[in-house]
């Protein structure tokens, strides 16, 4: 299911980047479509059409990137950032203050200490 709205997601965003960059420019931005009559973008219809077409694709862009916000959320479990990625046997994530596979104090415990400063090799 995800993969085909994501697909569908996809073709939306090709499909809005192409009417967006068919409109014409009214504000003359770069110099870019100030030039003479004539041309397939000099009727007001065409830009009422893809005005509405614009419209029509956000709206669907914003409808898919909401359907795949919460169905990213279904498959979403909550983990804890102290325990390191251990879980408890039955799958859930193991308690902070111990139990089997400890806590973070317990893994530090047995780390060696880092050395102070940088060492120098020695020759010998």
């Amino acid at each position: 299911m995800q993969h085909v709205i994501i697909v569908i997601h996809l073709m939306l965003v090709l499909a809005l980047i192409g009417v967006v960059l068919l409109q014409r420019s009214e504000g003359g931005g770069l110099g870019i479509g100030s030039g003479g009559g004539g041309g397939f973008m000099s009727s007001r219809g065409t830009a009422n059409v893809l005005t509405r077409a614009t419209a029509v694709l956000a709206g669907l862009f914003f409808v898919t990137s909401l359907i795949l916000s919460i169905l990213a959320g279904f498959s979403r479990t909550p983990t804890s950032i102290i325990q390191g990625g251990q879980t408890a046997p039955g799958g859930a994530p193991a308690p902070i203050g111990g139990g089997d596979a400890g806590g973070l104090l317990k893994q530090l415990q047995g780390v060696p200490a880092a050395p102070s400063g940088p060492q120098v090799p020695q020759s010998k």
